[in-house]
This record gives C-alpha cells, structure tokens and sequence, in this order.
C-alpha cells in the first residue's frame, strides 16, 4: 500500500501509463472502506497467483486441456465476478443473501466446477471474448482455445494455426467452423447460470452494470457462430444494434427478450451436419426455456431469424469474394 510505488519500462502503451501513474491507485485504494479494501485485496492477490501460473506456459497453440481453459477463464474473469458479488454487499447495495446465494459453489449448473454463479458469469464473458479473437491471438502467439476441443478438427497439420484463412467451401473451413461452434456452444452452457445471477439482483444500477455485458455477449457469440470471417478478421456486433441492447437492458424482461432472440437465430443456423448439433440445440433450447416468458412477439421473432439468416449468407458471400 506504499502510496509512493511505481514502475517504468514495463509493458506498452495504457499498461505501461498504469504502472507508471499507480500511486494514483493507491491513493484511491486508501480512501475506500476496510471492507471494501479486504475483498479488493484478497482477490487481487488470488488472480495475480492464478494467472503467475500462466506466464511460463507455452500458449502458442492454446491451453492444453478443457479444465485448464476453464481456470484460466477463473483466473482472469471469474474472480473478477467474485470480487464484484461482495463488493455489491460490501458497498450496501445488495444483500447478505444475494452474496451467499451467488458464491454458493453448489448453484450453478454449468460444469466448469469453478464456484458459484459468479464464477458462471465472469467465464461467460471471457469465453465469448477468447472465442471472438481467435485469430488475433493466435497471430501474436497467445491463443487460449484448448487443445482438448480443437485438436478434434485439426486433422491436417494439427496445429491451432490450420483454422486460420481456410479456402472458403474447403474441408478445412467445415472443420474450423465445426470447432468454432463447439467452443461457443460450451459458452452457450453458461447463460441459465448467467440468468439464475441477474435475478438475485435488486439495485437498479448494478443490474445495468451487469445485464450489458452478458447481453452484449450472447449477441456476440450470435455473431460469431458458424461464421467463417472468424477466421479471417475481427467479428463485432454492429453499433446500432449495442445501442439498442443497452437502452433495454433495465430489466429482466428486457434482457431475456434478447437472451431469447438470439437463443432462438442460433439454434436457427445450427448445420445438419454439425457434430454437435444435438448439443448446440440443447443449449439454445435451455435458454429459451428459461426466456421464452420474455419473448417478444412473433412477428419479431420471425424477423430475427430472417435477418440472422441473410447476415450469414451475405457474410460468407462476401468470404467468397
């Protein structure tokens, strides 16, 4: 807590200005609750030990195993959610109960046996971000998709790197998207956990503070399932579509009304020859189970499905080309 701490010469650009200005922290750091100050602390320490483990790693062609994927995601993200569950009762905007219930490791029905709900929804983010980027880290060396999963489809050189630019109606880009698909229906299986988190909470800000993130997720994983410029370039969510999300994200209602529609896009364009496909279905129908009180329309849903439809084929024409 040494007010006066600092380093140069490490890291680039923002993390290097951090480093370099982290007296700064510090001095906020002092001015918060003892509480508040004990939960930072603990976790902090716990993520930096957590991801020490990761530095001498060799992570060019990914984490090696479907457990190791899932700690990395615990390490970097996870704990992060834990950290932010009883800063909400720390900070009295949420109650004793909604910290039990949300750390209780016994709630969640993902399998990632991580923790509690919290866990579930900090994994739900940095899933959707690491299936998103995967050429990016790839390129610089740094890839997190487990080998366990993608070593299945990797047949021809078995390396991580044979999903990157595949000639497009290739062998190799049916493999890349079937593994793509695999990893995004795993994520898929965290969103009733997600779900489960979202309405424990009672204060209006800090569901706004999370409902956006985990609905600006799904709608990335929609982007990004069965989608082939995965592989060739960075997928986004368009802009107007995010401003839409974010101004009908104050409820559940509302944030189920999305987890519902592109639960149902998905499960729409799920291939008939995808080897998962019974699972990815399962996953899209679990979700719309739990949100289908929340539907809205027909009309609107059928429209959905249609624009997801003509998105894909005018995505991979332009792959073609």
């Amino acid at each position: 807590e040494d007010p006066s701490w600092s380093m140069d010469g490490v890291g680039e650009g923002d993390e290097k200005e951090l480093l370099q200005q982290f007296s700064k922290c510090v001095r906020v750091y002092q001015r918060l609750t003892p509480a508040s100050k004990a939960v930072i602390s603990d976790v902090t320490k716990r993520m930096g030990e957590g991801m020490a483990d990761f530095v001498d790693k060799d992570l060019g062609e990914g984490t090696q195993t479907v457990d190791e994927y899932n700690r990395y995601c615990y390490y970097v993200a996870g704990l992060v959610g834990e950290g932010l569950t009883r800063l909400f009762h720390a900070c009295g905007y949420e109650s004793a109960e909604f910290e039990k219930g949300a750390l209780d490791p016994s709630r969640p029905i993902a399998t990632h046996k991580q923790g509690g709900l919290d866990k579930s929804m900090g994994l739900f983010l940095q899933k959707t971000n690491i299936i998103r980027d995967y050429l990016e880290d790839y390129v610089d060396g740094r890839a997190f998709w487990p080998k366990e999963v993608w070593s299945i489809y990797a047949t021809e050189t078995k390396s991580l790197g044979e999903f990157a630019h595949p000639a497009p109606g290739s062998p190799e880009e049916a493999r890349s998207l079937a593994c793509l698909n695999h990893l995004v229906t795993d994520a898929l299986e965290l969103v009733p956990d997600c779900i489960s988190y979202m309405k424990m909470l009672t204060h209006q800000d800090i569901f706004r503070f999370c409902a956006i993130p985990q609905v600006m997720a799904i709608a990335t994983l929609d982007k990004v399932f069965n989608n082939p410029q995965v592989f060739t370039g960075v997928v986004k969510v368009r802009k107007g579509l995010a401003v839409k999300m974010i101004m009908t994200c104050d409820s559940q209602a509302g944030i189920e009304s999305w987890f519902y529609q592109f639960a149902v896009a998905m499960r729409s364009r799920v291939p008939a020859s995808d080897p998962n496909r019974k699972r990815t279905l399962a996953a899209c129908d679990a979700i719309i189970d739990l949100t289908k009180r929340n539907a809205p329309s027909q009309v609107i849903t059928m429209l959905t499905v249609l624009i997801a439809f003509v998105a894909a084929v005018f995505a991979y024409m332009q792959f073609m080309l």
